[in-house]
């Protein structure tokens, strides 16, 4: 069994996924557009104009998978009370992930050392996704 998470970016999920792939080294696994939906979409699944947009993609991220999609293509992402987290082997990968996810975002807790980690920092990206970025501890 395993839980992956599904975002929702409401017609920018294929600029998302560039992003990650540049910030993060993403790999794009798998992408469909609406337009290349092997069954006819429902009527009023999406807004006319939107066939192009992003029906399914999948990233892998490190050893883990995010799937994603444009959604309703409603321009109106909300992707709030969760938040993805991304531990890293270093506090020096850890600075430079914080800084390519918060270029564009909010910083919501700058990155620094805690009592459980020697960096650890929370950002809001620019498309809304929260991260926790958080280095392992040394030892």
């Amino acid at each position: 069994m395993h839980i992956q998470p599904y975002l929702f970016f409401e017609g920018r999920c294929e600029e998302a996924m560039t992003f990650y792939e540049e910030v993060l080294g993403a790999e794009r696994v798998a992408m469909m557009r609406f337009s290349d939906s092997p069954e006819p979409l429902p009527p009023g699944a999406i807004p006319a104009g939107a066939e192009a947009n992003v029906m399914h993609a999948c990233l892998k991220i490190g050893d883990s998978v995010v799937m994603m999609s444009d959604g309703y293509c409603a321009k109106a992402a909300r992707l709030e009370g969760v938040a993805l987290s991304l531990t890293v082997a270093a506090p020096a990968e850890a600075e430079r992930r914080f800084a390519a996810l918060s270029a564009g975002g909010e910083v919501r807790m700058p990155l620094g050392p805690t009592f459980f980690s020697p960096a650890f920092g929370m950002v809001a990206d620019r498309f809304g996704v929260a991260w926790m970025i958080n280095a392992q501890p040394e030892g």
